[in-house]
């Protein structure tokens, strides 16, 4: 089989582990993490996920956000200084998409159903300008189903830590994390 296939067969196994409804958001949070070359083709699997999240009596939703950032930027007053002088792209202008980003984030989590999977896609377009752990832990607490966060990445199981694009310091999460070679308890 091939590693796409691995991580859709992995997905559809966590998929049958029962949904407690007492559990935090946080705990709804799955990552589905894979080597960063393989966007395209993890990309490319979304049908694939969307059918085995059917067959399990699961709705599915993706919310895409690889554009998020440039339509944001392209649409400021300033845009025309942030071409010129990427440098005047301050970290405070950047925290203010990060609000902008995580209320409609929000918004669309909290009108999920609760029996479906809203998957995250392009989390990695928000980097370096944003964490995505901080993105990830300002939305957790409104997940009523699960939270399917494509991560291209690293997960060290030895302290759970997960790192973006393999280019950060890890962060520690609380998310289960779909992994192919672990079996499902």
């Amino acid at each position: 089989m091939s590693r796409v296939s691995d991580l859709v067969d992995a997905y559809a196994a966590d998929l049958k582990l029962s949904w407690n409804a007492r559990l935090s958001g946080g705990e709804r949070v799955r990552m589905l993490v894979y080597p960063p070359e393989m966007e395209r083709t993890v990309r490319a699997a979304l049908p694939k996920m969307e059918l085995v999240t059917g067959q399990s009596g699961h709705g599915w939703s993706v919310i895409d956000v690889t554009d998020e950032f440039g339509t944001w930027v392209a649409g400021h007053r300033h845009a025309e200084a942030f071409f010129e002088e990427p440098s005047e792209l301050t970290p405070a202008i950047a925290e203010r998409f990060k609000v902008e980003l995580v209320a409609r984030l929000r918004e669309q989590l909290a009108a999920a159903p609760e029996n479906d999977v809203v998957a995250i896609v392009g989390i990695g377009s928000v980097f370096p300008f944003l964490s995505a752990a901080g993105v990830i832990k300002s939305i957790d607490e409104v997940v009523t189903g699960r939270l399917l966060v494509l991560f291209p990445g690293a997960h060290d199981p030895d302290n759970h830590s997960f790192r973006l694009l393999d280019a950060r310091d890890g962060f520690d999460y609380r998310a289960r994390v779909i992994d192919p070679q672990k079996e499902i308890a």
